[in-house]
């Protein structure tokens, strides 16, 4: 038999996982984030790269969610502190990343068990906790509330960030069929 107790906490996370969606599919949070995305884009140089769009638009959606998530508030703090680059030589050579792990020991055939279904799952909300930004260290059930609000979150900015890709394409035509115009008028 369930415990109340039980059932009242799981209906509340679903309740919780209902607003993280419904908060980031309405028309008011996405103008706002659309807004902030063009301002933080203008804000970057111009031929800045890749890097500095992804970090315009993150800070864009951090500052969207007003840092009332974990994920929102690891993203504002980590642009404010330099990263840490590690620096490498090898064969001469200076390269920037990670250290890479060394290789593990051949396991033995015998030895290779398959892994019980608990570290299984363990290992995938590890995994889980890297990909969402500041959840490394939570439990279980607020990485996985986490992780719902931080994808409907991704879900919107890819939203709007195709929206603008569409414009700006729009744009771009409306504009080259303008200057074909010309040219065969004169």
């Amino acid at each position: 038999m369930i415990s109340a107790s039980s059932s009242s906490a799981s209906s509340s996370r679903k309740k919780k996982m209902k607003q993280a969606e419904s908060k980031w599919r309405t028309a008011a949070q996405e103008r706002i984030y659309r807004r902030r995305l063009l301002e933080a884009l203008r804000a970057t140089a111009s031929g800045a790269g890749p890097r500095a769009v992804k970090e315009a638009a993150d800070s864009a959606l951090a500052l969207t969610a007003r840092g009332q998530s974990q994920w929102s508030r690891a993203i504002l703090l980590g642009r404010c502190r330099p990263r840490r680059k590690l620096l490498l030589k090898a064969g001469g050579k200076v390269r920037r990343g990670r250290r890479r792990p060394r290789p593990a020991a051949p396991v033995p055939v015998a030895a290779a068990a398959p892994a019980p279904a608990g570290k299984k799952v363990r290992d995938r909300l590890r995994v889980l906790g890297r990909l969402v930004p500041g959840c490394r260290q939570l439990s279980a059930p607020n990485l996985l509330e986490e992780a719902a609000d931080y994808v409907a979150a991704l879900e919107m900015q890819v939203k709007a960030m195709r929206a603008l890709a569409d414009a700006l394409s729009a744009a771009s035509l409306n504009a080259a069929a303008a200057g074909e115009a010309e040219s065969n008028v004169v």
